[in-house]
């Protein structure tokens, strides 16, 4: 009886092993992205990955950037600065020249599918390895930081030239 089950377990593991063989054509195919892999990746249009797409600016609101400044002190402070100093995430001096309006705007509301699927944002986190949660910021909380942030780098280059 046992040499019946070492037979039968033989022939069973020489089974498998032969149907995992490297084929050469299986390896050739497997080397290649599916064309429909292709066509799916998003282009880095340096907009992000969201629902912000080629947004204007108009002129500082000073209003709004006052109501940015409160929003980023309670939702964004404890991992940013508004300085060039890395806190947990790196500092924000000089994000809105480094950054369309739209990116920023993603980078706050849709933070986990921008490092998954944008470039930039796939950096940033292999740079500062740690992945930037979302703060339940809302659409118009987003706005306010985004024209807080113009101010302060507005304020930076001000300061830069004294």
């Amino acid at each position: 009886m046992k040499s019946k089950i070492l037979t039968l377990a033989t022939v069973a593991a020489l089974f498998f092993i032969s149907s995992c063989g490297n084929n050469e054509k299986k390896t050739e195919e497997s080397t290649e992205a599916p064309q429909s892999m292709v066509q799916d990746a998003p282009k880095d249009d340096g907009q992000g990955i969201g629902k912000f797409k080629n947004i204007s600016l108009a002129a500082l609101d000073k209003k709004l950037a006052a109501q940015g400044k409160v929003v980023f002190e309670a939702k964004c402070s404890a991992c940013h600065k508004a300085t060039d100093k890395k806190v947990v995430g790196p500092g924000l001096l000089g994000v809105t020249e480094r950054r369309q309006p739209a990116w920023i705007l993603n980078m706050m509301t849709n933070p986990v599918e921008m490092t998954q699927k944008d470039p930039t944002a796939k950096d940033l986190l292999a740079e500062h390895l740690t992945q930037m949660t979302f703060q339940d910021v809302r659409d118009d909380q987003a706005k306010q930081i985004l024209e807080y942030l113009r101010e302060n780098d507005n304020e930076g280059k001000e300061e830069a030239k004294k």
